[in-house]
C-alpha cells in the first residue's frame, strides 16, 4: 500500500502572456519617474501552478499518494476537478470564500524579460489549515504565507510526522532567525545552489553544519545535479542529462517529488536523490509546471538508463 505524503505550499494560477517586442523600446528612461505602458500580447497561456499543485502532481505520475495541504479562492473549481481528476486527495485543499487563488501575471518580451505582478489571496489564509489530526509517512513545507509555513511545520513535529522544509521562493520572507526555528523543526532542508548560500549568510553556518543537525541537506545545482550532506558525509548526484531545455519552471518542484516517493518508499537519501534528479530532468523538456506527462513505465525506463534503479512499487 502506497504511504500518503502531506504537500504543504500554495496552489496558484499562471497567466504567461508574451508581447512580440523588446520592453527597452517602450520604456524611455527620462520619463521613468512617471511610467505608463501598456503591451499588446496577441501569445497567451494560462497555467497550473503552485508548489503544493506541482509537487502533488510529479507525486502522482510517480504513483505515489499525495495530500496537497492549501488554500484556494472561489475560482478554483478547475483546479480542484483537474487534481480530483488526476485521483489525488483533495480533502485538505481549504478553499476560503471572498478570495481568488493566487495568481502570478507575467508579460515577457522576445528578450525573455519580464513584468511580473503577484496577487497572493487565499494563500495569506494557509494557516488556517489544521492538521493537528493529520497522519502522513513523510510531508513537505514548501514555498507559502510565512505564517502558514510555521503553523504546518508546528503542526507536523507536534504530529512526528518527518518533513522536508523546501525555502524556494519564500526566501525573502525569512531571515536568520526564522530558518534557524524552521531548521529546528524540519528533518531535512532543499535548497538551490542560490539559496543555499544565503541560507550560509543568513545562518552564519555552512550546509555541512547545518545538516549535522538533520538527517540530510539537499542542493541542487541545475545541470550539474545535486550535492548530498548525509551522516557526516557530502556526496555528488550525478545529473541526468534533459531530453530537450525548454522550461526551468516547475523543475525545483517535480525534483521535490522525486526525493520525497523515494523517502517513502524507503529508499536511501542518494538514491532518492537521483530520483529527484531524474524528475527534474523529465520536467524541464516540457513549458509549463504541470504540462509533462510520462507514463510510471517511461519514468522506469529512465530512471534504470541513468542510475541503474527500478522505480519503487
Amino acid at each position: 500500500m502506497v504511504s500518503p505524503v502531506l504537500v504543504c505550499g500554495s496552489m496558484a494560477f499562471d497567466t504567461i502572456a508574451v508581447f512580440e517586442g523588446h520592453f527597452k523600446d517602450h520604456i524611455l528612461p527620462d520619463r521613468i519617474q512617471s511610467l505608463s505602458v501598456s503591451f499588446l500580447v496577441p501569445g497567451m497561456r494560462k497555467e497550473y501552478g503552485g508548489c503544493a499543485g506541482n509537487i502533488a502532481y510529479n507525486l502522482k505520475l510517480l504513483g505515489g499518494q499525495p495530500v496537497p495541504v492549501a488554500t484556494v479562492g472561489e475560482d478554483s473549481g478547475d483546479y480542484l476537478e483537474r487534481l480530483n481528476g488526476l485521483g489525488i486527495d483533495t480533502g485538505r485543499v481549504k478553499v476560503v470564500p471572498g478570495t481568488f487563488t493566487a495568481q502570478c501575471f507575467i508579460t515577457t518580451d522576445l528578450d525573455d524579460n519580464q513584468i511580473t505582478a503577484f496577487h497572493p489571496g487565499a494563500m495569506s489564509f494557509s494557516a488556517q489549515n489544521d492538521l493537528s489530526q493529520a497522519e502522513a509517512a513523510w510531508a513537505i513545507v514548501a514555498p507559502d504565507a510565512k505564517e502558514g509555513m510555521f503553523a504546518h511545520a508546528q503542526a507536523l513535529a507536534a504530529r512526528r510526522i518527518p518533513f522536508i522544509f523546501d525555502l524556494g521562493q519564500a526566501m525573502p520572507l525569512f531571515d536568520g532567525a526564522d530558518l534557524e526555528r524552521m531548521l529546528g523543526l524540519c528533518q531535512a532542508l532543499t535548497v538551490n545552489d542560490y539559496e543555499a548560500s544565503v541560507v550560509e549568510q543568513r545562518t552564519g553556518r555552512g550546509m555541512a553544519e547545518i545538516a549535522r543537525g538533520l538527517r540530510a541537506v539537499v542542493v541542487t545545482r541545475g545541470a550539474q545535479g545535486a550535492t548530498l550532506y548525509t551522516e557526516g558525509q557530502e556526496i555528488r548526484i550525478e545529473p541526468v542529462q534533459a531530453e530537450a531545455v525548454v522550461d526551468p519552471t516547475g523543475c525545483g518542484d517535480a525534483h521535490r517529488a522525486g526525493l520525497l516517493h523515494g523517502l517513502t518508499a524507503g529508499w536511501s537519501w542518494a538514491d532518492s536523490a537521483r530520483l529527484a534528479n531524474l524528475m527534474g530532468a523529465i520536467k524541464i523538456a516540457s513549458r509549463g509546471p504541470q504540462n509533462h506527462a510520462p507514463d510510471r513505465a517511461e519514468i522506469g525506463r529512465r530512471l534504470q538508463q541513468a542510475y541503474g534503479l527500478s522505480l519503487p512499487a
